[in-house]
């Protein structure tokens, strides 16, 4: 059996989480995606919550355990303040995180403190590539080995702070395996293209990205060394089971967002001499919205507990998790905007921009983790 009742330090960090959604992240989301700008000083302040370096030991900058319980807590409770907000501030977690979970032991000493002990820094990660196909286990981007060096070609999409970060985690088809690569910026041969144009998210400053023979050194492939000092590589699943539960908590967060709000309008609005929300079609609704969200939100915790005690159904239930988050993010954003009826179609009310994010949860692999 499996409890969900939060530690005292899980109580603690969420309870903080929640007043910097409500007082920080909330109350710039419109302007940020109309202007697709984040202020910095709300990803400063989110980043000094220290919600990644709770979940990174000691040995290696951090002052916590790994728990994806914990992470998919604290992702869905950001989400409902800002989904964009959310997913930038925790940005270089797509960097830190696999390395931790996957990494060899040289590749956390060396990564992990300086990213961690200091302020927020764009570290990113490159996944997402601009084919109708894609598919993470069956990459465009290609590695290949050429003496000491892997070369790297192909174009990526989608990736977080391209245009600033220090460092990426480019995950690239070697023979046939999706493995990632630590790869410098400064690095000849990475060219940041123009910006992504989205659908929602636009708060998240997201670009293309090309690689064009570019030379990662061996030690560099994310993973550990065999018994002859050879990289190894790593396992893709742990890295794509922890993104599935990530984008599904994000999904949960801004459903409940878009629940609350749409309730609380039907409450007060009135129609014809009633509140709408006493319209047994409106009602109806919003108690399967209610129900579904609850539904998933269980699903979703399960899967992240099943990643922290290495079940070896973790994998499907996160597939699981995330399937279903993806249809309810677009089911209960969809109705907020029809209860909202001609005010959900303005952007004076959010619920369209949530519709707008909801709608790229399906599609956002990799660009949130726990």
């Amino acid at each position: 059996m499996f409890d969900f009742e939060p530690t005292d330090e899980q109580q603690m960090l969420i309870d903080w989480v929640k007043r910097f959604a409500a007082s920080d992240l909330r109350p710039m989301a419109h302007e940020a995606e109309e202007t697709g700008t984040l202020p910095r000083a709300v990803l400063d302040k989110g980043w000094e919550m220290g919600i990644l370096q709770a979940s990174i030991p000691e040995t290696y900058g951090g002052f916590g355990d790994y728990s994806a319980v914990t992470g998919a807590l604290a992702l869905e409770e950001l989400a409902y303040g800002d989904m964009a907000g959310a997913m930038a501030m925790m940005t270089p977690g797509l960097f830190a995180l696999p390395i931790l979970l996957v990494g060899s032991e040289e590749q956390k000493e060396t990564f992990l403190p300086p990213l961690v002990e200091g302020k927020w820094t764009p570290y990113s990660a490159a996944l997402l590539e601009p084919t109708f196909d894609f598919d993470p286990h069956d990459l465009k981007t290609v590695a290949v080995r050429e003496g000491e060096s892997y070369v790297l070609n192909g174009t990526k999409t989608i990736v977080p702070f391209a245009n600033e970060a220090e460092t990426f985690l480019v995950y690239a088809n070697l023979d046939g395996k999706t493995q990632g690569f630590i790869t410098p910026a400064k690095l000849s041969g990475i060219e940041v293209g123009e910006r992504n144009k989205l659908l929602g998210i636009n708060g998240l400053p997201a670009y293309k990205m090309t690689l064009t023979g570019v030379r990662v050194p061996l030690g560099n492939r994310l993973g550990r060394l065999d018994a002859h000092g050879n990289p190894a590589g790593h396992a893709f699943a742990p890295i794509l089971d922890a993104s599935r539960v990530a984008l599904a908590a994000l999904a949960v967060g801004l459903s409940r967002a878009a629940f609350d709000y749409a309730r609380d309008y039907a409450k007060d609005r009135e129609a014809f001499g009633v509140k709408i929300a006493q319209k047994q079609a409106i009602a109806f609704m919003l108690a399967e919205m209610a129900t579904d969200i609850e539904a998933t939100r269980l699903l979703v915790w399960e899967a992240a507990w099943m990643l922290d005690q290495g079940k070896p159904a973790a994998s499907k239930h996160a597939y699981l998790a995330l399937t279903g988050a993806t249809d309810l993010a677009m089911m209960v954003t969809d109705r907020a905007v029809q209860i909202l009826g001609g005010h959900g179609y303005i952007r004076e009310h959010p619920v369209e921009h949530w519709m707008r994010n909801g709608r790229g949860i399906a599609i956002l692999t990799g660009l949130a983790i726990v």
